[in-house]
């Protein structure tokens, strides 16, 4: 009878180790639109103003990984942690295996260039540390990532790539 628990208590041991050396995984959500990258912490000292600040240096990349799909960006929404939000206010079509830059500060969209201003020279996202939320129009999860500056960004550049 000894022999039989010490074996159960054994094998529950190693099913508990094995399930907590098992990485966490992260939610898939259903989107062709995912978030490929943010350049998080524009490089030089951070300056918000409209004319000679940095804020264009900061962006997020948003791909579409679909093979047959092309989506329009109208209505999507992109968060931070805190509540900063952004929403594509005009279309902007993505065609199969095409990207978009996300650009703080002012300029002019253009699909031509694969590009989208915020229209708005302060910063969104947080150089420590911060969650990007992505949205579809429908307002059903397309993708979330959250990163710190130290776990997430290796080489120090300011920039992480998710989704390759």
């Amino acid at each position: 009878m000894r022999t039989r628990s010490a074996v159960a208590a054994a094998a529950t041991a190693a099913t508990i180790a094995l399930l907590a050396a098992a990485p966490a995984q992260a939610t898939e959500y259903t989107s062709a639109l995912k978030i490929k990258g943010v350049q998080y912490n524009a490089p030089g000292p951070d300056s918000n103003r409209c004319s000679g600040g940095n804020t264009r240096d900061e962006y997020l990349t948003i791909k579409n990984y679909s093979r047959s799909t092309t989506v329009n960006l109208k209505g999507y929404v992109v968060k931070d942690a805190t509540g900063n939000h952004f929403t594509f206010p005009a279309n902007h079509y993505l065609q199969p295996g095409d990207y978009v830059k996300l650009r703080g500060g002012h300029g002019t969209d253009s699909d031509a260039h694969n590009v989208v201003y915020r229209q708005n020279c302060n910063f969104i996202w947080n150089n420590d540390k911060d969650t990007i939320y992505l949205y579809k129009s429908s307002g059903a999860h397309a993708d979330t990532h959250s990163y710190t500056s130290a776990g997430s960004d290796p080489d120090g550049n300011g920039y992480i790539t998710y989704h390759g």
